[in-house]
């Protein structure tokens, strides 16, 4: 039997729409993604599950106490030691500043300096903190110190504050794990440790390391929308009062804009709710808007990510 025109016609529209539908899976299959994690309050309430498998997932220091991203990142003394000793190091990668790992026999001389008994129990009574793991059989560790001093601003629990002086003296050791998968920033190459903020630093090793050439800025919210910070943790272990004063967000800003500077053919998407001083773009980008830097919300995302 003869078939004609218009009984052929929708079978065939049925067919290029499919492949049509496939071609655009596969440009978007190509695109590597990186969803970069911050800790910015605008998050909450978006179920970063819904990005596995869609993309690597940078997380941004204490992510990692309620979400397990491919790739954690801490900048910080205190949070990479504490990351470092929960264990996550042997799940996935784990990124430090200056992560140097040095043998064990450097051990006793790197902590107390080659001071004598008298003089290591005399420094003992002066140290606020010693920050270590269990040794168990390693042969490894990394160790970072830090010292606090002068006048600050002490906030009590009952909100008000105090001039103090402080002189305080901590010490953060951590021995290598079996599986051990920790890298030190500077061990991505040509560009040592930049010094930048967890969050544009997270962009930075996803580009750099993970090949991505697409940047979606979660949680980065640089501004806070009340009186104080803007940090899911803040009041927790190695994270400021919920108390205290936002966190200038100049520095924040000029990275991203570096990075954004260094890599033309990367399309970044700062993610922002729908309202409030968080969706205002950042005016110190304006050079990038529509070019390699993109302001999109939520339910966008999620329609990206299904």
């Amino acid at each position: 039997m003869a078939r004609y025109f218009d009984e052929e016609w929708p079978k065939e529209e049925e067919l290029l729409n499919i492949g049509m539908k496939m071609s655009k899976q596969h440009k978007r299959d190509r695109m590597n993604k990186a969803f970069c994690i911050g800790n910015g309050t605008s998050r909450l309430g978006f179920d970063l599950n819904k990005l596995r498998g869609k993309g690597t997932i940078m997380g941004c220091n204490a992510i990692y106490r309620e979400f397990k991203p491919d790739v954690l990142v801490c900048v910080d003394n205190g949070i990479m030691h504490e990351a470092y000793q929960s264990g996550i190091a042997s799940e996935i990668d784990f990124y430090g500043r200056n992560w140097t790992k040095v043998p064990a026999l450097h051990y006793e001389m790197m902590l107390y300096a080659g001071l004598n008994l008298n003089e290591v129990n005399d420094v003992k009574k002066q140290w606020d903190g010693l920050y270590e793991n269990d040794r168990g059989n390693a042969t490894e560790f990394v160790m970072h110190g830090s010292n606090l001093s002068g006048i600050v601003n002490i906030i009590r629990k009952d909100k008000t504050r105090n001039k103090e002086k402080i002189n305080k003296s901590y010490s953060y050791i951590s021995w290598i794990y079996d599986n051990d998968r920790s890298f030190s920033i500077d061990d991505l190459g040509d560009k040592k440790d930049l010094g930048w903020a967890c969050g544009p630093m997270s962009g930075y090793i996803a580009i750099k390391k993970y090949k991505a050439n697409e940047i979606y800025m979660i949680g980065q919210d640089l501004v806070s929308e009340t009186s104080t910070v803007n940090n899911i943790f803040a009041g927790t272990r190695n994270y400021v009062p919920k108390e205290q004063a936002p966190t200038p967000h100049v520095n924040w800003i000029d990275q991203w804009y570096t990075l954004m500077d260094w890599n033309p053919d990367v399309k970044f998407y700062k993610v922002n709710p729908d309202q409030g001083k968080i969706a205002e773009p950042i005016k110190e980008w304006q050079k990038y808007e529509g070019k390699n830097l993109f302001y999109i919300g939520y339910p966008t995302l999620d329609k990206r990510v299904e």
